[in-house]
């Protein structure tokens, strides 16, 4: 057993959350967060490996993980699906290769012409990406296959990622969560020194709720800005007010299955929460 996994497994079900994971893999090596359903896609297979990578557990069969991830990258794919590929690439060692696939990246994707993704297709958070997203996406993945930015590369992203500036935090029309920990973490990994937000300080619920908020003062807690702000504390060497009622807020989170929803309400399991979830327990986990 992992000790990431002996860890985090004082809080939740361990053993079904194992069992969540194992049972949605198939034979092509990828991951579908519905069982029954032979439709295996990126986005799950992401998942999964970045949730083996967090526990510190051998992805079964990597090599068909590989080949899946691989085959997946082509011209009609979206940006923030290939850089998924990337990153998953280089987590289960294949970085030589996720280098050779990143090339298509520039295809969609090329700061230099003032292309933040061209054709941005699937989002992780909107429906359709945002440019900023996207951006977020592809400097995480070049940072993991070891790709370096030219400075005027650099610049260009920094430029147009300060458009998305707005007072204490970043956003299109007011500073959202999942926007200012995108922006920050994109313009720190480039060498940029942005200034504190206290934007994720300002979205903690503690008291009867414990979680985050997309903005300030409101209710009530969602996973993702939960985790986005988690990342953002974590980015900016802060620590939370309540780490033991955002623990307490994640284990509601886990259904019977051993998977995780987004919200207290009733809703489904997937692998895109289940990772943020073990990710929120990893970070929380350090305060208690």
């Amino acid at each position: 057993m992992g000790s990431k996994l002996y860890e985090i497994g004082r809080f939740i079900n361990a053993d079904s959350l194992i069992r969540y994971i194992e049972e949605r893999r198939h034979e092509d090596g990828g991951y579908c967060f519905v069982s029954v359903l032979n439709d295996t896609n990126v986005n799950d297979t992401y998942y999964a490996v970045k949730i083996h990578d967090l526990l510190g557990l051998e992805i079964p069969e990597r090599e068909k993980t590989i080949e899946f991830l691989e085959k997946a990258v082509q011209p009609q794919t979206a940006v923030v699906a290939i850089a998924m590929v990337l990153e998953g690439l280089a987590l289960l060692e294949a970085r030589d290769l996720a280098r050779e696939k990143s090339d298509i990246v520039f295809t969609k994707y090329n700061p230099l012409e003032d292309k933040f993704a061209v054709g941005l297709g699937g989002s992780e958070e909107f429906g359709t990406a945002t440019p900023l997203e996207a951006t977020y996406w592809v400097v995480k993945a070049f940072k993991a296959i070891g790709y370096e930015f030219s400075t005027d590369e650099k610049e260009s992203i920094r430029a147009f990622v300060m458009k998305f500036r707005n007072g204490n935090g970043y956003g299109v029309k007011s500073p959202t969560t999942t926007m200012t920990y995108q922006a920050l973490y994109t313009l720190r990994t480039l060498g940029y020194r942005p200034p504190r937000s206290p934007h994720f300080e300002n979205c903690e619920l503690c008291g009867d709720w414990g979680g985050f908020t997309e903005v300030p003062y409101s209710l009530p807690p969602y996973l993702e800005p939960t985790f986005y702000a988690a990342r953002g504390l974590e980015l900016q060497g802060e620590a939370p007010s309540c780490p033991r009622r955002h623990v307490w807020f994640i284990r509601q989170l886990q259904n019977p299955n051993g998977g995780f929803r987004r919200s207290l309400e009733l809703g489904i399991s997937n692998f895109q929460n289940t990772y943020r979830a073990l990710a929120v327990l990893d970070f929380m986990e350090r305060f208690l």
